[in-house]
């Protein structure tokens, strides 16, 4: 079950709530029927909750996929790129690229050809004067 869209009060207030049914004395299963989760979940918020006491069931949100650069690496680029396009060989600014939609092979005058002589042939037609027919 994915996690639930909210904000991070709201997620937390949700853990707490079913950390407190728990403390009830109500099985995990019946936690998780009455906070829509999966037991697992309220398993996971106990121990969370008994290894770094409440703090732990803060929500933390996830950074993104990790960095490929070291620091050393991301600095040096900075530099490098605050040298500016001359300094390395290039005569233009920097700029950022998007790759074209279409393929470069795409040949417009065979397509239009296709268009104008195959596909009439190809396409089916309905009978004269009658709608076409969804079955056949």
């Amino acid at each position: 079950m994915p996690r639930l869209k909210g904000s991070a009060d709201l997620l937390e207030d949700r853990r707490r709530r079913a950390l407190a049914l728990w403390d009830t004395g109500l099985s995990l299963n019946e936690v998780g029927r009455r906070i829509p989760c999966a037991p697992s979940s309220v398993l996971r918020w106990l121990r969370a909750r008994r290894r770094g006491g409440p703090d732990a069931l803060r929500v933390r949100f996830s950074p993104g996929r990790p960095l490929k650069l070291g620091a050393s690496q991301r600095r040096r680029l900075v530099k490098l790129l605050l040298k500016g396009p001359q300094a390395h060989g290039y005569r233009t600014k920097w700029s950022p690229q998007k790759p074209e939609t279409r393929a470069v092979e795409r040949d417009e005058e065979a397509i239009e050809r296709w268009k104008r002589k195959d596909w009439p042939r190809v396409k089916k037609r309905s009978a004269a004067g009658r709608p076409p027919s969804l079955c056949r």
